[in-house]
C-alpha cells in the first residue's frame, strides 16, 4: 500500500480519514489522506504569506523538478514503478503514461517562457526596472498570489498546466482527483525536493463537501470536469473551467477522405482516446457511411490488453464503470447507424476490469445531438456536412482539424470564438507543442498588464 499523505506547509500529513485507492480490478493500491477544512484554511494562509522565489531560482527549481519527476526516485518509487502504478490505478495505457511523464518534464523546463514570454503582450515588460519604463510602458504582473487547482484524473498530462502558475510566482494548492492522485503527489514532492518551499506548493486531498474551501481561499483557480462544471463556473471571473473538448475533424469535397483515414484513426485513439483533444466527431462533405466503415475497420483491429501491458492502447475501467458507460452509449446511439460497438464496447479481462473497445456510429444529420457526446474511450460520430449546414455543427470545440482549401470557410472558422483551436490540413487534433496555446495561454488568465512610468 502506498501512503499518499497530504502535503501541507508543515510537510507530509497523514490523517485518520483516509480513502482507499484501488486499481481497475479493485485491488488495493494506496491510501489517500483527506484533510479537514481547518487544515485547508491554515494551508491557504501559509501560501499567501510566502513570497515567490527570484525568477532564476524559480525557473531552476521547476525544471529540476520536471527531470526528477520523469527520471528519478520520488517517494520511494522509481519512474518505472510510478508509471506502472498509474496505469493500473487509472486504466490509462502504460505507453500513454510514459508519454505524459515526458511531456510534464518538457513543460516544466519551459513553463516560465510560456507564461512570461509567449503569452505576454509585446507592449509589456517583465520588470519595472526596464529602461523603457522611464518613458512609460506596461509590466506583465500576476492577478493574484495564490492559485488553486481541482485536478482531473483522466490523464496524467493535465498536471503540466499548473506549473505555469508556479513559474509566474503564484503559490499553488492542488486538490488531486480520487481516480489518480499519484501523479500530483509525485509532482508536488519533486517540486519540494528541488527547492520550492513547502509553503509554495501544497497537495490538499479533500472530500467533495470541503473542496470548495480551496477555491475560496485562492485568488484564482482552475477546475476540471464535465459540462456541469463548465455551467457552474461559467460566470465566475476568478475560476477557469476546463471541460469536454468535443474536438472535431472536417473533410470537404476538395480532398479525398481516403487519404486521411490515418489522421482520423490517430485523432480518435491516441493516448487511449481519453483526452479533450481526441476527436469525437467527424464531418464529411460527401458520404459518411464509407468513412465510418473504413475508420471502424481500422479501430476494430486494436487489441484489448491490461493497461500495464507494453502494447496497451485502449483504456481500462472497473467492470461496473465500464458497463455504466456502455449502457449510456447504447441509449444515446439508438437512432444512429452502428459501424462498430453497436452490440457493446465492454471487453472483460480476467481480473474483474474491462477494456472499453472503440465505437463508430454514423449520423444522418450534422446537427444531431450525439455529435456532442464525448466519452472516455475512442468513440467517434461520423456525420455528413454540407455548405448549407455551415459552421454551426462545428462550433463549441476545443480543436477543429479542417481538411479543406476553402479559404473563405477557413476565415469563418478562425474568427468563430467557440472554435478555440484551428488546425488546417492533415494535423491530428491531439497535436500540441511547447509555446503553442492549448485553450488560449494560461498566462492570459493568470496575468495582466499594469501601466508603469519611472
Amino acid at each position: 500500500m502506498i501512503a499518499l499523505d497530504a502535503l501541507g506547509p508543515g510537510g507530509p500529513y497523514r490523517t485518520r480519514n483516509r480513502l482507499p485507492i484501488t486499481d481497475v480490478a479493485g485491488g488495493p493500491l494506496a491510501e489517500l489522506s483527506l484533510v479537514p477544512p481547518l487544515f485547508i484554511s491554515r494551508a491557504m494562509k501559509a501560501l499567501r504569506k510566502a513570497r515567490p522565489l527570484p525568477v532564476p531560482a524559480r525557473m531552476s527549481a521547476i525544471a529540476a523538478a520536471g527531470e526528477l519527476f520523469a527520471t528519478g526516485e520520488v517517494g520511494g518509487l522509481s519512474a518505472a514503478e510510478y508509471q506502472h502504478t498509474v496505469s493500473r490505478m487509472s486504466g490509462t495505457p502504460l505507453p500513454a503514461v510514459r508519454s505524459a511523464t515526458e511531456m510534464i518534464a518538457r513543460f516544466a523546463s519551459g513553463a516560465y517562457d510560456r507564461v512570461l514570454q509567449a503569452a505576454r503582450p509585446v507592449g509589456s515588460g517583465t520588470d519595472w526596472r526596464d529602461d523603457r519604463m522611464r518613458a512609460g510602458a506596461a509590466v506583465w504582473i500576476r492577478r493574484g498570489e495564490v492559485f488553486a487547482v481541482h485536478a482531473a484524473g483522466n490523464h496524467p498530462g493535465v498536471h503540466a498546466g499548473w506549473l505555469e502558475a508556479l513559474a509566474a510566482g503564484y503559490r499553488v494548492a492542488v486538490r488531486p482527483s480520487r481516480r489518480e492522485p499519484l501523479t500530483p503527489h509525485r509532482l508536488v514532492s519533486a517540486l519540494r525536493a528541488s527547492g520550492l518551499g513547502a509553503d509554495h506548493v501544497v497537495l490538499l486531498p479533500t472530500d467533495h463537501q470541503t473542496a470548495g474551501d480551496i477555491l475560496r481561499g485562492a485568488d484564482l483557480g482552475m477546475v476540471y470536469g464535465g459540462q456541469d462544471v463548465i455551467d457552474k463556473y461559467a460566470g465566475h471571473p476568478t475560476v477557469l473551467p476546463n471541460g469536454p473538448g468535443r474536438s472535431k475533424i472536417l473533410i470537404t469535397a476538395d480532398h479525398d477522405w481516403r487519404d486521411h483515414v490515418d489522421l482520423i484513426v490517430d485523432s480518435v485513439s491516441a493516448q487511449g482516446g481519453t483526452g479533450c483533444v481526441n476527436t469525437t466527431a467527424v464531418f464529411v462533405e460527401g458520404d459518411p457511411a464509407a468513412v465510418a466503415a473504413a475508420v471502424a475497420e481500422r479501430l476494430a483491429a486494436l487489441p484489448s490488453l491490461p493497461p500495464q501491458d507494453e502494447k496497451a492502447v485502449l483504456p481500462t475501467y472497473p467492470l461496473a464503470t465500464a458497463r455504466s458507460i456502455e449502457k449510456y452509449l447504447l441509449s444515446k446511439s439508438a437512432a444512429a447507424t452502428a459501424h462498430l460497438g453497436g452490440d457493446g464496447v465492454v471487453d472483460e479481462l480476467a481480473d474483474g476490469s474491462a477494456v472499453l473497445r472503440p465505437a463508430v456510429f454514423e449520423l444522418a444529420d450534422p446537427s444531431a445531438a450525439q455529435a456532442r457526446i464525448e466519452l472516455g474511450f475512442p468513440c467517434v460520430w461520423v456525420a455528413p456536412w454540407t455548405r448549407d449546414a455551415g459552421i454551426a455543427p462545428l462550433r463549441d470545440t476545443l480543436v477543429l482539424t479542417a481538411v479543406t482549401t476553402d479559404e473563405s470557410l477557413l476565415d469563418e472558422l478562425l474568427t468563430d470564438p467557440s472554435i478555440r483551436n484551428l488546425y488546417i490540413g492533415s494535423h491530428p487534433t491531439h497535436w500540441m507543442a511547447p509555446g503553442v496555446p492549448h485553450d488560449g495561454y494560461l498566462g492570459e488568465f493568470l496575468m495582466r498588464s499594469k501601466a508603469v512610468i519611472r
